[in-house]
C-alpha cells in the first residue's frame, strides 16, 4: 500500500473518534514518526500542536481518563473563529483577491502570501487569527500552496500584476460608495439548431438525442450572440442574445438595456458606473468605436463611466467568465440549443448555490461591419484617462 492510502485511511479513521480517543490516537502517530513527528502530524490532520501534546503527556503518564458517552457538555470547548467572527472568512478572501494566480475557472487557485502574513494582516485589523486557522480557510477556499512552474501566463509583467490591483482598488472604491459595478463580455457565439453541444447530459439509455452530423451555418437557424453584463456586488446576471455581429455599438446597446431594465431599478439615482472589460472584443481597450457608444450611452443616462481592461491573455480573469458564463455552460451542456427561445430559457435557469439570477433578451438588431469614427467625431469624446495604465483605464463623463 503506498504511503498517500496509508495516511487517507489513518485520517479516515481518525475522523470516526470522539476527542479523547482522536486525541490518544494523533499523539501516538507523533511518536511513531519520531523527531519532527508533532508538527508532521498537525499538518496532516489539523490538530493543534498543544492537543498533540496533551495526548502524548497523557499517554507517556499512563494517564486513566475513563470513557464516558460525551466527554464534554455540548457546545462546550473552544468556538472557532468562523463562529466568533463570521465575517473572517470574506475577509482573508478579500486579501487574496490582489494576490492570486491560477485558473479561476477550476476550483485551483494559488496565492503568493504565507499564512503569517495574511494572519498578521487581520490581527492588526482587530481579528485575532492564528497561522493553523488561516490555513484551514484558505484551503477551504479552494486555494493551495504552489511552487514555480516553467510555464509562464501571457502579459506577466509588472503592469499586469498593477493593473490588477488598480482593478480591485477601483472595485472597491465603488462598493464602499454603493455604485454599480459591472463585469462585461461576450460569450462564445453557438449556432441555432439541432447540433451537437459539447457535454453529457443523464438520460435512459439508449435514448440520446440525434443530432445532425455535420454543424455548417447553412443547415442552421441563425447565431446566438451573447453579450453577458454580470453585476459584481449583487450577484446578478443580464444577458443580451444577439442574432447578427458582435460589434461595438452591440456591446453598448447591451449595456444600455441592462440599465434600462435592471441597473437603473437597482441603483437609483446613482451617478457614476464601473465596468471592468476585457482587453479585446467589441469592448477592446484600443477600440474608438466602444469608446464613442459608451459617450452617446453617458450622454443619454448621464452616467459617468469609468472603464478599467484587463490586460492581453488574462481575460479568464474577468469575474463574467468564472462567475456567470462557466455556468450558463454547464446548464445548457449536452443539449442541443435548436431555437432561441430554448437559449433565452436555458440561460434565465442558470442558478448557483450562492444566489445567481439572471435575466435574458432577444437583440434583433442587425449591427453593421466595418463602420468607422471620424477623427473630428472622436475628438468630441469626453474622456478622461487615468495615471496609472492609461491605456487601459479612462473615465467618459456627459458632453
Amino acid at each position: 500500500m503506498k504511503n498517500e492510502e496509508i495516511i487517507d485511511n489513518k485520517l479516515f479513521y481518525l475522523s470516526t473518534l470522539n476527542e479523547l480517543d482522536s486525541r490518544h490516537y494523533v499523539a501516538i502517530w507523533a511518536i511513531e514518526l519520531g523527531w519532527g513527528g508533532i508538527s508532521k502530524v498537525n499538518k496532516l490532520t489539523g490538530k493543534s500542536v498543544n492537543t498533540i501534546r496533551k495526548g502524548i503527556k497523557e499517554i507517556e503518564s499512563k494517564t486513566d481518563i475513563k470513557k464516558t458517552g460525551r466527554l464534554r457538555n455540548k457546545g462546550g470547548g473552544r468556538k472557532k473563529i468562523i463562529e466568533k467572527n463570521p465575517e473572517v472568512k470574506k475577509d482573508i478572501e478579500n486579501i487574496l483577491e490582489e494576490n492570486t494566480a491560477g485558473d479561476p475557472m477550476s476550483k485551483l487557485k494559488w496565492t503568493n502570501k504565507s499564512t503569517y502574513t495574511i494572519a498578521k494582516e487581520l490581527t492588526s485589523k482587530g481579528k485575532n487569527i492564528s497561522e493553523d486557522t488561516t490555513g484551514r480557510i484558505i484551503k477551504q477556499l479552494g486555494y493551495s500552496l504552489q511552487a514555480n512552474s516553467k510555464s509562464k501566463e501571457n502579459g506577466s509583467s509588472e503592469e499586469r500584476d498593477s493593473q490588477f490591483r488598480y482593478i480591485n482598488e477601483q472595485v472597491n472604491i465603488f462598493e464602499k460608495k454603493n455604485l454599480p459595478v459591472i463585469s462585461v463580455d461576450t460569450k462564445k457565439k453557438e449556432l441555432v439548431g439541432n447540433f451537437k453541444n459539447n457535454g453529457r447530459k443523464w438520460l435512459k439509455k439508449g435514448k440520446a438525442e440525434i443530432v445532425n452530423v455535420y454543424d455548417y451555418p447553412s443547415l442552421s437557424k441563425g447565431k446566438a450572440i451573447p453579450f453577458g453584463i454580470y453585476e459584481v456586488l449583487k450577484n446578478n446576471g443580464f444577458v443580451n442574445v444577439g442574432i447578427s455581429h458582435d460589434t461595438s455599438e452591440f456591446a453598448v446597446e447591451s449595456i444600455r438595456r441592462w440599465w434600462k431594465n435592471i441597473g437603473k431599478r437597482n441603483y437609483p439615482n446613482v451617478k457614476e458606473l464601473l465596468i471592468c472589460a476585457d482587453g479585446g472584443g467589441s469592448n477592446a481597450s484600443r477600440s474608438r468605436l466602444w469608446k464613442f457608444y459608451l459617450q452617446k450611452f453617458a450622454n443619454k443616462t448621464g452616467l459617468k463611466i469609468t472603464v478599467c481592461h484587463f490586460p492581453p491573455g488574462t481575460s479568464k480573469w474577468n469575474k463574467i467568465e468564472h462567475k456567470m458564463f462557466s455556468f450558463i455552460s454547464m446548464n445548457w451542456k449536452g443539449k442541443p440549443l435548436i431555437n432561441y427561445e430554448l437559449i433565452i430559457n436555458l440561460i434565465e435557469g442558470t442558478t448557483t448555490t450562492k444566489g445567481l439570477k439572471i435575466k435574458a433578451k432577444m437583440d434583433k438588431n442587425i449591427y453593421e461591419l466595418g463602420k468607422k469614427i471620424l477623427e473630428k467625431e472622436f475628438k468630441k469624446i469626453n474622456i478622461k484617462y487615468h495615471e496609472i495604465n492609461s491605456k487601459w483605464n479612462y473615465t467618459l463623463s456627459k458632453i
